[in-house]
């Protein structure tokens, strides 16, 4: 998976690109929560919960069904997000979803479980890029922990800003035009 640092990228390049006006502050907010949220499975590594179940890491919490579920969740507070309901509903969706995605381009675990709960089948896409980061603090804060925040730099940050950039130079364009 990438570092729970790189996850909020997507919501930060997308509040950045559409600006202020579509993504207010409050729904950024929520968008990077939930860009991150997925990784609450973590908690059954603890808890004895199989890599590979239903449950286990990059199973439900990483699938298109969740994302789902957190959106229309998010959306029925879309007003105190400061956004209409499809708007909330459809930027926490692609942030949640962003996260599996993300875990899918991974050089490391069993993949992502796409269609949970309906498939357990673990996907990942063809090019894995982004090094898989380590587990713990003290790994992290390592020579490889390094490694893969150079990775998700590259892979992650860098499109992103490029993104963030192009959406904010087109809003730009179009108010001087």
């Amino acid at each position: 998976m990438p570092s729970v640092l790189s996850h909020p990228a997507v919501p930060l390049a997308l509040a950045i690109g559409a600006g202020t006006a579509v993504v207010p502050p409050r729904l950024a907010v929520v968008a990077c929560v939930a860009s991150v949220l997925p990784d609450a499975d973590a908690i059954g590594y603890w808890l004895g919960v199989p890599y590979d179940s239903l449950l286990g890491h990059r199973g439900l919490t990483h699938s298109l069904a969740f994302a789902v579920v957190v959106a229309a969740f998010c959306s029925a507070f879309a007003a105190r997000l400061g956004a209409t309901a499809p708007v909330a509903f459809g930027v926490v969706l692609l942030c949640t979803a962003s996260h599996g995605v993300l875990d899918a381009m991974t050089t490391g675990g069993m993949g992502v479980a796409f269609f949970s709960p309906f498939s357990n089948q673990r996907y990942f896409f063809p090019w894995q890029v982004i090094q898989v980061a380590p587990l713990g603090v003290r790994r992290f804060l390592s020579e490889r922990g390094i490694a893969v925040l150079k990775s998700e730099l590259t892979w992650v940050w860098l499109p992103c800003a490029v993104l963030a950039l192009f959406g904010a130079g087109m809003r730009r364009t179009s108010r001087a035009g």
